[in-house]
């Protein structure tokens, strides 16, 4: 039952100065939306939010995106006052050291916040992927007269998150993926940081969002909390459409500041706040005041959310006795619970001097693990047929039927929402995205695949899943000039050292398919951070094991792959994945000369840095100076491993187009420059 309207505005006018003095006592944050954008959010969180205060990560919850993250003082006030681990101290502490109310929101660091928003699109984005995932629960596991997997995804978003890009990539799958359980609330107040909207953004946004298959409705004032109940049914009812709702408000609202740009990002100022409180009618005095009319409404939902969990719980353990399996495989998924035996039938490649290229054998491991996990789920930018990352039986997700009931690339069971292929389509940046929200929401090991040179269009999702600690696996193919032909635009040269600079990202460069293999392994164990597979075009050699060290060196970050015997080697060689063999081939010349030489593969730099001081010592003795590490890349970071004696074949300038072996010789990957650079540190 709706609250009478004077109740209502004294919870939204809370909502508002909660706000307003966090900003003000931290002397920084953003208070211009919350004070437009407190009524939609209150109706949200009061009427239609599935939430459970007590509770935040029960799995049936709905689940909030604040894409609009420099608004955070607003979910902050919303988390305090219906109940979340969030104390009206904690939120007198916004923006400071320690706080559980930093300045964006946070994944993992404060209950019941979902993503860590605050890049704009981003968690539009992220919501999209929830969605999906919702999507593809429900159409796994539930059955008839048992619907356990049944919530929503909701969103605000702002001007600014509706400019940038990666929104437009994200909500044009949306809309064709049909992903009517998510709805957009529009904070659509005309103003941006720097100026007006007129300035920049004139677009008819709603028929963009209908051309991209969306309902959208727009409530014409943003303080009329009916006309928004209104609108959240009409959104609700609508089960094929995802929905866009253009909320027209006021940046600070009631503000001397309202609707300017000044209302945005900067503290109204002791005045202001004072002229502020008195233009609403709410008392100057004391700050962060809680009216008890109001705490207990809002409290209400523990109750509400008590009711709901507890329903769930009783229809979960039904489903649990006429499902069983279905019931146990769920409940694993959502505790990041790996099923028994999920790697048995990972393959082991025979020694083979042609081999296959590191993308063939990602792409036998990758299906030889889609039959045991069910929480793998993702595909790729377009480009399934090249990076090899389609699971062969295991259905597109789609809402159409395929009328052949099959569909190229992925060799599916056909087009359902219980199919775990997506295609992406050419949109990178929204696919990044888009896998953080199947990690953030449980219950999904997410994958991304494209070329790793367009890595570069993904930057902000790969950070913001470090960031986060999410566990999603990026598949990056085709990586490096011995691609060939493409040319400059397509050939990698300083991705790699650039994405090894993302802390908390484990990078992992395998040399042949069986360290590909351990490379997935440690990819689906990885729970708490994503990982980043960068993967041949070219074929390259499966390593002679009985010859060479295991494979399983690779979970070490770097090991020794052979070498000169018992006593130290003179010269080491280092290398990460197709160069492996070259420094190999280099090796047994130098050896056939009499040089004692360890080779060493190092695949992921930051799984090495992770091992005590005396293996990574014993893997590069520090008396033994004449190092020489080869990487098709830019010789960045590679200074900590060869040391101030040491050097590096790679390259500091751009590709070229000509096959790969004109490339690599051109370049100076070859057996004899290799050997020549080697000799001449040892001459040193």
């Amino acid at each position: 039952m709706n609250a009478p309207a004077s109740l209502d505005q004294q919870c939204i006018d809370t909502l508002r100065f909660l706000s307003v003095d966090m900003v003000q006592q931290a002397n920084s944050g953003h208070p211009g939306l919350p004070l437009g954008a407190a009524p939609m959010a209150y109706v949200l969180w009061t009427r239609y939010l599935k939430h459970h205060p007590s509770s935040p990560l029960w799995p049936d919850r709905d689940r909030f995106v604040l894409s609009a993250g420099h608004g955070s003082a607003l979910l902050y006030a919303l988390l305090h006052v219906t109940g979340y681990d969030l104390s009206i101290d904690d939120i007198k502490r916004f923006r400071q050291w320690g706080s559980k109310a930093p300045g964006h929101p946070e994944h993992g660091h404060t209950a019941g916040v979902e993503v860590t928003t605050g890049p704009l699109g981003q968690g539009l984005a992220n919501a999209i992927g929830m969605a999906i995932a919702e999507t593809q629960l429900a159409a796994r596991y539930n059955r008839d007269g048992h619907r356990i997997v049944d919530h929503r995804t909701w969103v605000i978003a702002s001007d600014g998150d509706l400019m940038e890009g990666v929104a437009s990539e994200a909500a044009s799958l949306a809309g064709h993926l049909k992903l009517g359980k998510l709805v957009c609330l529009y904070d659509n107040n005309s103003v941006t940081l720097s100026a007006g909207t007129d300035m920049t953004f004139t677009e008819d946004r709603a028929k963009r969002f209908e051309a991209y298959g969306w309902q959208v409705l727009n409530v014409d004032d943003g303080n009329d909390v009916q006309a928004i109940d209104a609108a959240l049914a009409t959104a609700s009812a609508d089960t094929e459409r995802p929905s866009l709702i253009l909320v027209r408000t006021h940046l600070g609202f009631g503000s001397p500041e309202q609707d300017s740009f000044k209302a945005h990002g900067s503290p109204l100022g002791v005045a202001n706040v004072k002229k502020t409180k008195e233009t609403l009618g709410w008392p100057v005095e004391p700050p962060f005041l809680l009216p008890e009319p109001a705490l207990a409404r809002f409290r209400e939902v523990l109750t509400s959310g008590m009711a709901a969990e507890s329903d769930w719980n009783q229809r979960m353990a039904a489903y649990g006795k006429a499902f069983p399996e279905l019931a146990r495989e769920l409940q694993d998924r959502m505790r990041s619970e790996l099923p028994s035996g999920w790697d048995t039938d990972v393959p082991v490649f025979a020694a083979d001097a042609k081999g296959m290229a590191t993308r063939v054998a990602g792409g036998k491991v990758l299906n030889a693990l889609a039959p045991k996990l069910p929480a793998l789920m993702g595909g790729s930018a377009d480009l399934d047929p090249s990076t090899h990352t389609a699971m062969k039986g295991q259905g597109d997700f789609n809402p159409m039927l395929a009328p052949n009931g099959d569909s190229e690339g992925s060799d599916s069971a056909g087009w359902s929402y219980a199919g775990r292929n997506i295609h992406f389509g050419v949109r990178e940046h929204a696919m990044g995205s888009i896998v953080n929200g199947l990690a953030a929401h449980g219950g999904f090991i997410g994958y991304g695949s494209t070329f790793l040179i367009f890595s570069d269009y993904m930057r902000p999702p790969i950070r913001l899943a470090a960031l986060m600690g999410l566990h999603v696996v990026h598949v990056f193919t085709h990586d490096s000039l011995a691609l060939g032909e493409d040319g400059p635009t397509h050939q990698p040269i300083e991705q790699l050292a650039s994405l090894r600079a993302i802390p908390r990202l484990t990078l992992l460069r395998p040399a042949d398919a069986n360290e590909t293999a351990v490379a997935w392994k440690i990819a689906v164990e990885a729970r708490d951070r994503p990982v980043l597979l960068a993967l041949t075009r070219q074929d390259v050699a499966t390593l002679d094991r009985s010859w060479y060290a295991s494979a399983e060196g690779v979970r070490r970050g770097a090991y020794v792959l052979s070498d000169a015997g018992s006593t130290l080697p003179s010269l080491i060689l280092m290398a990460s994945g197709s160069e492996v063999g070259l420094i190999l081939a280099a090796a047994e010349r130098l050896g056939a000369e009499g040089i004692a030489v360890r080779c060493v593969s190092m695949p992921s730099w930051d799984l090495f840095e992770m091992q005590p001081q005396s293996y990574r010592d014993e893997v590069l003795p520090p008396q033994v100076t004449a190092r020489l590490a080869v990487e098709l890349g830019v010789r960045q970071g590679w200074d900590r491993y060869v040391g101030i004696r040491g050097d590096m074949l790679g390259i500091d300038q751009y590709g070229a187009s000509a096959p790969a072996e004109v490339l690599l010789e051109k370049y100076g990957f070859t057996v004899d420059n290799v050997v020549a650079r080697a000799k001449k540190l040892l001459a040193a």
